[in-house]
């Protein structure tokens, strides 16, 4: 597996390696002892699965009592996928990272405990799958607003507005929001 780091410190991008001939293919989408060695320890607990059809965004989501790191992957279309710092004692607090992943690069993205997170589905549908460390409690959950001015994302829209759920419409701005007091570390 090739590990990439991001420019957000603890942010990774995994790239599994890859066997095909002409049957298909088979890859190895996480490994345990390769993020200990990164030093990811957390224990997944919960395994999810979303479809979206073209230009739904979903996010920027998180829960502060109970913070979930997710290894996020596509195995139908393509996303551009986001994570953004909340984790106040962080030099990288408030940044964003975001990242291609499809279902064609086989890439993946370790977004962990402490940040938001929300995709945009670029193809004509999209088909996510991500692992959680942390089980989903809905009392808990939280939303930053997707087009916040003092995040400036640089989704890369299609054309007009995305598609949001009527949550996500009526998110927090970031200035507003709760964030995580630690970084977890």
């Amino acid at each position: 597996m090739i590990i990439t780091p991001t420019a957000i410190k603890d942010v990774l991008v995994l790239e599994p390696k890859v066997f095909g001939d002409h049957r298909g293919y088979f890859m190895e989408t996480w490994r345990r002892s390769e993020l200990e060695n990164l030093g990811v320890k957390e224990e997944f607990v919960q395994d999810n699965q979303s479809m979206s059809l073209q230009k739904t965004l979903r996010g920027l989501h998180y829960q502060l009592g109970h913070p979930q790191g997710k290894l996020v992957r596509v195995v139908s279309g393509e996303i551009f996928d986001v994570a953004v710092d909340l984790r106040k004692s962080s030099d990288s607090f408030g940044q964003w990272i975001g990242h291609t992943l499809s279902a064609e690069n086989h890439k993946q993205l370790w977004v962990p405990p402490g940040f938001a997170h929300g995709f945009y589905v670029t193809s004509e549908s999209a088909e996510i799958v991500y692992k959680c460390t942390e089980y989903y409690y809905p009392e808990d959950d939280h939303s930053l607003f997707w087009n916040d001015p003092d995040l400036a994302i640089g989704w890369p829209l299609l054309d007009g507005q995305p598609l949001l759920s009527d949550k996500d419409s009526a998110a927090t701005p970031f200035n507003d929001a709760p964030v995580y007091e630690s970084a977890f570390n």
